[in-house]
Formats: structure tokens, C-alpha cells, sequence
């Protein structure tokens, strides 16, 4: 894309954002990568509802520097560590009143629905003290997990190949937090039961393993051949399929046969209708229990061979697996 069509296309963003009420007066900022060495970013104290090409400043990523009068806006920091660290090529960030407000009192997202568990997952909270991101490095950390971050009482930050897939899910969060706000309306308790089976106590091994070792991956299918949940959601649905897993350039792939629920063999060769993989960073969270499986494809930090939406037919006991994967430590 040109450097005129970016533009172009940064300008009906910033005027999307504030129809939308996520972006008002001179509040946000958005960029996107123009190629290797250099970046498009809007200026400082611009309304991105009313954007014009000059407010559209391009810089260079290495040196900061930048053509002209008109100054970058001050989060430049952190628009750039984002594209130093990841291949993103968009940046939102903006502010929603319904998220800000939300997440100014609540900690977490209790999610209403299934597409909120399925597209969004658990969204970070950054603490933030200062009009402007000072301090990037915990927001870089917190992008790992999800393309989706929340600055504490400072607005959201979305990360994408583009632009419409970042803005997808900052509006699904701002439409997640009201309709969570408007369940609490009728029962301030509200909790439904797959969160209920969520939160039991896990089993906890004490031994570490090599991730993605053989001894890794079984004891991972013992944890989930022992769960309750599991079984019965399993023989509910009729959970019978062949799930690959595989690490990238690791050339080690593990197969879980299921069979109503119970994995009752573990292979180790491709063959398989659904293949998830990732790089190894990826998988490390996703052990640590930081990332999870469904919300990683989606947001395409992993990849998967087969229908996600057949896949889905068993979105509960897999929300149970990919949970139990935490439980089995692994050798950092």
C-alpha cells in the first residue's frame, strides 16, 4: 500500500473510532507500518474523528526522527517497541468510556458469552499512572498474551496485520463490558457454569518438565484423562477426534486420539484433521497458563490446520484442557 492509501486508510479508522464513541476530543492514537525502516503515526493533539493527511506523521523506526513541524503523538514509544517486537503492522490505541470505566473498578472481564471466551479471552490490565505509556515494557509483555491489552484508567491498545481487526476487538470489549455491566443490573453475583467448572482446584504435579518433551505432553494427557469435567462433557458431546499439536521447527508432533472424552491414545505423527502450532514463545505461555489456545488462533498468534468453527463443537471440555495445561510445570 501506498503512502497516500495508508494514510487514506488511518483517516476513515480514526473517523470509524469516533462514531463508534471510542475516541473523543483529541483522545488515541493509530499507526501502522509503511515498511521496514518506517511507520505512519497521527500527530500529537489531533481529533481522530477529523483527521487530515498532514496530521499523519511518518517516522523512522530506528532513529525517531521525522520530517517537518507537525510532532508524532507522544505515545511514539510504544507504538514503536510494539513493531520492534512484533510483526504486527497496525496500532490502535484509543479510549472507550465503558471499558475505562469498567476496569477502573472491576479487575477482570467476567465474560457474558461465548464469543467474548472465544475471541477475546482473559484481557490484560496495566496498571497506568501518567497521561502518556512512560512505561512500555509491561504492555509489550502483556501483547504476548493477547493483541488486546487494557491500560488501567488510560484506554486499550490493540495490536493487528489490520486495521479492522484491531477495531473488532476494542468494540468487542466495549460491547463484553456493557453487557456485563447490565447482567450485574440484574444479579451482582452472576456466574455461569462453565466458570463455575472453570474455577474448581486443580491438580497440581510438582515435577518440571522439558516443554514439549514426551514426558511433558503425557503427563499432560494423564491430568486430563483424570478430569471429571472432561469425561463428562466429553461423552456429552461425543468427543471423538484426532487433535495434533506441534511446536515450530521442533519436527516433534504429539496426536491426541479422543474417544467420547478420553485422549486413549497418544501418537506422534501429523495425521490428524486439526493441527494447532506455534513458535516456542507462544507455547511458553500458553503453559503458563497466560494464553489460551482458541483466543491464540483467532488472534492469529497460532496457527491451525482445519475448521475452526468444527473444532468449536467442543469449545467447553477444550477450554478445560488448554486450562489443565498450566497445571503441568515446565522447565523455564
Amino acid at each position: 500500500m501506498s503512502e497516500k492509501d495508508l494514510k487514506l486508510e488511518i483517516i476513515k479508522i480514526g473517523k470509524r473510532l469516533y462514531g463508534a464513541g471510542l475516541a473523543v476530543a483529541k483522545s488515541g492514537n493509530l499507526s501502522a507500518r509503511l515498511d521496514a525502516e518506517s511507520i505512519l503515526i497521527t500527530a500529537s493533539g489531533t481529533f481522530l474523528g477529523q483527521l487530515k493527511e498532514k496530521d499523519i506523521v511518518k517516522v523512522n523506526l530506528a532513529s525517531a526522527k521525522f520530517a517537518g513541524d507537525v510532532k508524532p503523538s507522544s505515545e511514539l514509544p510504544l507504538h514503536s517497541l510494539v513493531y520492534k517486537n512484533f510483526p504486527a503492522r497496525v496500532v490502535v490505541h484509543c479510549h472507550p468510556p465503558l471499558i475505562n470505566g469498567y476496569f477502573a473498578v472491576i479487575k477482570a472481564l467476567k465474560a457474558m458469552s461465548f464469543e467474548t471466551k472465544f475471541y477475546l479471552g482473559d484481557i490484560p490490565v496495566i496498571p497506568q499512572e501518567t497521561p502518556t505509556v512512560t512505561a512500555p515494557e509491561p504492555v509489550i509483555a502483556a501483547l504476548k498474551t493477547n493483541n488486546l491489552v487494557v491500560l488501567k484508567n488510560h484506554g486499550t491498545v490493540a495490536i493487528a496485520d489490520k486495521f479492522e481487526d484491531a477495531l473488532s476487538i476494542t468494540e468487542a470489549l466495549e460491547e463484553a463490558v456493557k453487557s456485563a455491566a447490565i447482567a450485574r443490573l440484574f444479579d451482582k453475583d452472576a456466574l455461569d457454569n462453565l466458570d463455575l467448572a472453570l474455577k474448581d482446584d486443580l491438580r497440581r504435579n510438582e515435577p518440571a518438565y522439558p516443554m514439549f518433551s514426551r514426558e511433558h505432553i503425557q503427563a499432560i494427557v494423564d491430568l486430563a484423562n483424570q478430569d471429571e469435567f472432561i469425561a463428562q462433557k466429553g461423552k456429552d458431546l461425543d468427543l471423538t477426534l484426532k487433535l495434533a499439536i506441534q511446536m515450530d521447527g521442533s519436527g516433534e508432533v504429539f496426536k491426541f486420539n479422543f474417544e467420547k472424552g478420553k485422549i486413549v491414545k497418544l501418537d506422534f505423527d501429523i495425521d490428524a484433521p486439526f493441527l494447532i502450532s506455534a513458535p516456542a514463545p507462544v507455547w511458553e505461555q500458553v503453559f503458563l497458563g497466560k494464553l489460551d489456545c482458541f483466543v491464540a488462533v483467532t488472534q492469529g498468534k497460532m496457527k491451525l490446520s482445519g475448521q475452526l468453527g468444527q473444532l468449536s463443537k467442543w469449545y467447553v471440555p477444550f477450554t478445560r484442557l488448554f486450562a489443565l495445561f498450566k497445571e503441568v510445570k515446565i522447565e523455564l
